[in-house]
């Protein structure tokens, strides 16, 4: 492995905010500095990259993905363009080669149409060409399906059309395991994040979401060249034994905990997140709970017993409630600081009030949020106040639980929304309410060195450009740098140059491009040549 000067351009580094220039030595960063220190370097170093005003920055980590979704829904299989039932249709008829057997797409979302009827089933077949489908919505918690799909799974006594909550699990469950395992949609959606600036990514798998198998397949190939992979595996334990043995049966490293996507409850465009109150445009409906306060705290004392972190999906205020009481029952047993111990983390949280987040803070949870969510749903017109009215107000609040102390993590929930770690922070500094708006470093760093945290990396370097660090980076375009907040004042004082804060890119307007992206010294993705 080369030794290489970057220079001409900008460091993102707390041990040198002024840095211009960086020295990689195989995979570990041996020297940064500025340009007439970098002139003593190149003399000794086997290449020099000149970096014409690009920013380096620590690669991007993905707290949450489902990998061979986003490489289907980038291999074509898309359906976020749909704008009514029309439109679908012509969508669903160009779907994949003829010779198979089921169309599988996604991201519909009809929250967002003028129209919000669906296609009938008869007319979806067709333009399917007669072929079974299964088309899910943008949350991946409801699909379309039709008889002919329902038949070649075997789940004849359920019915045709729009499935949710556990018919549609039943649905997923057998369509895991009558897919075979497709490792080049895995591959896809990997070296996609290397082209967006990540070298670490987190999977999110359980027996509905794809399967054992193909998360078998995906530990097993750690290729160099493609960004690092961990997973949790949401699968329900209720003893210490039976946790140990499902843990152990996975590479080890490579398995962060039990859980990740191990559902409460649903997704609110799907109205399966379960609330407190009822659904403002469904009368009588609260959502859908999947597990209780026993089995929850069951498998929180089984996992907190074995050093093992557990997680779960959890969206609905009326959900967060009844996985706290879980918590509080699993405390109980084991006792606060046994449970603390265990750096248990919940999925999206999306509805939290003070009194629960009070709650967070007892137990060291770690939230995994997506800024981006609220891009997509909402604002005054968005699928949250459709679905909640004013309790839209208060969703997704990033800076209450940063004030608060909770640990918190961002990510993207591919292939739900894009893969783009500056939109995440583009979005995290314009959240509809602005009370809920956190700075760029903030969301920079809930990508980079909080994940690392928050997956139990004991290298305190970890997502941080230092000396002694690994040189796991990305190069960036970067026509403008600054420090910024959501208040004007901050940022107008941090970007005084006496003040030594690192700066990151304005993503007011334009959005950095990737140019490289290196995983411990090993280059996984490349367009610094042809661009600069």
């Amino acid at each position: 492995m080369a030794k290489t000067l970057y220079r001409n351009g900008a460091v993102y580094s707390a041990a040198d905010p002024f840095a211009t220039a960086m020295v990689v030595d195989g995979d570990t960063i041996s020297w940064l500095g500025g340009e007439d220190a970098a002139d003593r370097h190149a003399e000794s170093v086997d290449q020099i990259v000149d970096l014409r005003g690009g920013l380096v920055t620590p690669a991007f980590v993905e707290s949450h993905t489902h990998l061979a979704a986003l490489g289907r829904t980038l291999a074509g299989g898309d359906l976020s363009s749909a704008t009514s039932a029309s439109s679908l249709l012509a969508l669903v008829a160009g779907q994949g080669q003829k010779s198979s057997k089921v169309v599988l797409a996604q991201g519909w979302d009809n929250s967002g149409w003028a129209q919000q009827e669906l296609p009938a089933e008869n007319d979806l077949t067709s333009a399917a060409d007669g072929r079974a489908y299964y088309l899910s919505r943008r949350d991946v918690h409801s699909a379309l399906v039709n008889q002919e799909l329902l038949d070649f799974l075997g789940l004849g006594d359920l019915k045709p059309g729009l499935v949710a909550g556990n018919d549609h699990d039943e649905v997923r469950l057998a369509l895991a395991k009558a897919q075979k395992a497709d490792h080049e949609f895995q591959r896809l959606a990997l070296a996609h994040y290397a082209s967006r600036g990540f070298a670490t990514v987190v999977e999110m798998a359980a027996p509905q979401l794809e399967g054992r198998a193909a998360l078998d397949q995906l530990l097993a190939d750690d290729q160099p060249n493609l960004p690092k992979v961990y997973a949790y595996w949401g699968e329900l334990v209720s003893d210490a034994d039976a946790a140990d043995e499902l843990f152990a049966s996975f590479p080890s490293g490579r398995l962060l905990g039990l859980g990740g996507d191990l559902k409460v409850d649903g997704s609110l465009g799907s109205h399966t997140a379960y609330l407190r109150e009822d659904y403002s445009d469904r009368s009588g409906e609260r959502g859908t709970l999947y597990l209780d306060k026993e089995k929850i705290a069951a498998h929180l004392v089984a996992c907190s017993t074995r050093g093992i972190q557990a997680s779960f999906h959890v969206i609905g205020d009326g959900a967060l409630d009844v996985v706290l009481d879980g918590f509080d029952l699993a405390a109980e047993q084991i006792g606060v600081s046994k449970v603390q111990m265990g750096r248990h983390r919940l999925e999206h949280v999306e509805m939290v009030d003070e009194p629960t987040r009070s709650r967070l803070l007892q137990y060291a949870i770690t939230v995994s949020m997506q800024p981006v969510f609220d891009k997509a749903w909402g604002g005054s017109n968005g699928m949250y106040v459709q679905r909640l009215g004013e309790r839209a107000e208060t969703m997704n609040n990033l800076s209450a639980m940063l004030s608060a102390g909770v640990p918190m993590v961002l990510g993207s929930d591919a292939p739900v929304t894009e893969v783009d770690g500056w939109e995440v922070v583009r979005a995290a500094m314009n959240m509809s309410n602005a009370r809920a708006r956190i700075s760029a470093r903030a969301a920079f760093l809930a990508q980079t060195r909080s994940t690392y945290r928050a997956m139990g990396e004991m290298n305190p370097l970890a997502g941080q450009l230092a000396i002694g660090a690994q040189a796991t980076f990305a190069v960036w375009t970067a026509s403008e740098l600054a420090v910024q907040t959501p208040d004007v004042r901050i940022s107008s004082w941090s970007t005084d140059a006496r003040a030594g804060t690192p700066m990151l890119p304005v993503v007011d307007e334009e959005i950095p491009q990737c140019l490289r992206t290196v995983r411990a010294g090993i280059t996984i993705f490349d367009n610094l040549e042809q661009v600069i």
